[in-house]
């Protein structure tokens, strides 16, 4: 063997080493970045007072048109006076279109198997409790209550698998006035 090919043989396993030594750098930086990235996107996103926030908590809330009864988060006493005011457009009906919580502008009485019939099809409704009676509620509606329970609001339909759209409502619960 010649001087130039045992100089190549020798310098091999040294090329070998740094390119080793370069893979695990290259590793290292590509592990270790994404790492440190990932807990700087963390800090900055999460707060140590962070939660969820629940329905109840936000002032407006939305009432989708192809859900059932949804609850508000709000649990009403004998004697709270409860205000709903609500606003948006659903679809109960593609032959009514696009309407506001107050219903359809074709005003034949819903039929005896919707939640509230003989009122407007496609308009906001509520009730308190599981299984308490319905009562129409529109645009708005102020009423002093009688029962004990969570307050439900939905739209007036039977099918509401076909619906789109939701209205925003907002709720106001004042108690009774304390004797003394």
């Amino acid at each position: 063997m010649g001087i130039l090919a045992r100089g190549l043989a020798d310098a091999r396993p040294a090329e070998h080493g740094m390119v080793r030594r370069w893979i695990v750098k290259r590793s290292l930086v590509l592990i270790v970045l994404p790492l440190l990235a990932l807990c700087a996107f963390t800090s900055l996103t999460l707060r140590a007072d962070w939660r969820p926030i629940q329905q109840a908590d936000l002032s407006e809330q939305r009432i989708y048109a192809y859900r059932g009864w949804q609850s508000v988060g709000l649990t009403l006493h004998p004697g709270d006076v409860l205000t709903i005011r609500a606003q948006g457009r659903w679809l109960y009906s593609p032959e009514v279109g696009y309407h506001g919580p107050q219903g359809s502008s074709v005003k034949f009485p819903a039929p005896l198997y919707y939640p509230l019939p003989n009122k407007i099809g496609g308009c906001l409704i509520g009730r308190i409790g599981e299984t308490g009676k319905p009562f129409y509620v529109g645009r708005g509606t102020t009423v002093q209550t009688k029962s004990f329970g969570p307050l439900y609001l939905r739209i007036n339909d039977d099918i509401i698998t076909d619906n789109d759209g939701y209205v925003t409502v907002e709720v106001t619960v004042v108690p009774p006035a304390e004797e003394d």
